[in-house]
């Protein structure tokens, strides 16, 4: 009741309705007036004087201190739109590129067929709370104290293990950082090898999030075609031969899903030397393979230097993990550390450890083997439903890996009007030219399989087909 007095005679003083100088009602009368107890009024009272809205004098009563000239009140007139938009115009060049990047990648509310979504109802939680709770119950007060910046090292050296065992990859446990998410990891490298206007290649059609990192660096973004054997190297070198710069997902390609070709990717390391330019791969989801092993990775061709490798668990276990990693090269590890250091903090140590145990117990790759399955099923009731229902209309392209496939459109079709239908009706289906930085060569829908049910992924393409005849007539 003492914040309710509070907040609206504060209101008022701001507002202008009692000036400078109002004697206010004695906390005696005020309390009777209001129905109170005299002592909720005068806690009241107690906070606006310690926040200087009022002055109280012995034997003359509360007066309002706050004057007209000081007082915070917005222009008549002005909506809080205005006010807000006004406020954006207050940023700094790079706040203003940081704030617009970051809205364009941003993401929709989870619904049916919701991008970037593992399976979250089919993760083991009892075991993993077991391991979390018997690492906290081990760890003791070491888990309470600031971690390293580079990350827990017991989680570095199994990450350099795994990923040299199913992903090729060539590291050393001192080159592996631990970071929250890949998107963390692209804003640092980003942020270390970029200078504002550097050229920087971006995969056509291409991930939003690298896009918003790379344009919040002050990159310019240089979009090179992908197709079926994966980025066209010979394109990105005549349209920015000294790009400083390349963002990749060889492994499989998002959003439409193909995988780089071994002579692809021999001239993308042999350009990346010749121009002294860096490499980054995002082989965000190359666990789920379903045709074959899972891919080596193009870092582990790497013999100059080039590559800076990025991952995440956090699409293998579950989002709010919130741990990743980034591989850099051996004479990089250091300087990346020390940067880390100053512009965010480390992952949280328990979260870390208990990540490690999960590993080193086997867990983790019995988890994998068990989701890869999981999402064969689902890939496998997708792409006979759509095939089924859609047949005509939709084209599934690459389909061998990964959480989500693409769609594809006629030529000539337009896949906005029919995600914004299928949006109306519940799925998060986005339209494939959403991802296109220029103009976009080939439409449809991207549709994710990983965190979709199967009763799920059937309602849902009926749910398509029915908002895709509505649009036909």
């Amino acid at each position: 009741m003492y914040r309710q007095v509070y907040r609206r005679l504060r209101a008022a003083i701001l507002g202008g309705a009692l000036p400078h100088g109002t004697r206010l009602p004695s906390t005696r009368q005020l309390a009777a007036e209001l129905d109170l107890s005299r002592n909720t009024v005068e806690v009241a009272f107690e906070q606006l004087r310690a926040e200087g809205f009022i002055e109280r004098r012995i034997g003359a009563g509360s007066f309002v201190a706050m004057s007209r000239t000081n007082r915070p009140v917005a222009p008549a007139g002005r909506t809080r739109s205005a006010r807000a938009s006004e406020s954006a115009s207050l940023l700094s060049a790079r706040g203003r590129l940081v704030a617009e990047a970051g809205t364009r990648a941003g993401q929709a509310a989870s619904r049916t067929f919701a991008p970037c979504v593992p399976g979250l109802q089919d993760f083991p939680v009892a075991l993993w709370n077991r391991v979390l709770a018997k690492r906290a119950r081990l760890g003791g007060g070491a888990l309470l104290e600031t971690g390293d910046p580079a990350g827990y090292r017991p989680l570095r050296e199994a990450t350099a293990a795994y990923l040299g065992a199913v992903r090729g990859v060539q590291c050393d446990w001192r080159q592996v950082l631990i970071v929250g998410s890949t998107q963390q990891a692209l804003d640092l490298v980003a942020r270390l090898v970029l200078d504002p206007g550097d050229e920087a290649w971006i995969e056509e059609p291409g991930y939003l999030g690298a896009r918003a990192a790379l344009a919040a660096a002050g990159a310019r973004l240089v979009p090179v075609p992908v197709d079926a054997d994966g980025i066209v190297v010979e394109q990105g070198v005549a349209l920015a031969p000294r790009a400083r710069l390349a963002y990749v997902t060889p492994s499989h390609q998002y959003p439409l899903g193909v995988t780089t070709t071994l002579a692809r990717r021999v001239a993308l390391l042999a350009w990346a030397e010749r121009a002294a330019a860096w490499i980054v791969e995002d082989d965000y989801d190359s666990e789920f393979r379903y045709a074959g092993r899972p891919l080596a990775a193009v870092q582990g061709l790497d013999r100059s230097g080039r590559v800076l490798y990025t991952g995440t668990f956090n699409k293998v276990m579950f989002p709010s993990l919130h741990v990743a990693y980034l591989v850099v090269p051996p004479g990089l590890a250091e300087r990346v550390v020390a940067a880390r250091a100053v512009t965010d903090g480390p992952v949280a140590t328990l979260a870390q450890a208990a990540l490690a145990d999960f590993i080193g117990d086997g867990h983790f790759a019995a988890h994998i083997r068990q989701m890869r399955r999981l999402y064969e099923e689902r890939r496998d009731v997708l792409r006979h439903e759509l095939a089924q229902r859609l047949g005509t209309l939709l084209t599934v392209a690459h389909a061998e890996a990964g959480l989500h496939l693409a769609a594809l459109l006629p030529r000539g079709v337009d896949d906005r009007p029919l995600s914004t239908a299928a949006a109306a009706a519940g799925l998060d289906v986005p339209p494939l030219s959403r991802y296109y930085l220029g103009r976009p060569s080939r439409r449809g829908l991207v549709l994710n399989f990983a965190g979709t049910a199967r009763a799920e992924i059937i309602a849902g393409v009926r749910t398509l087909a029915r908002v895709a005849s509505k649009m036909d007539r």
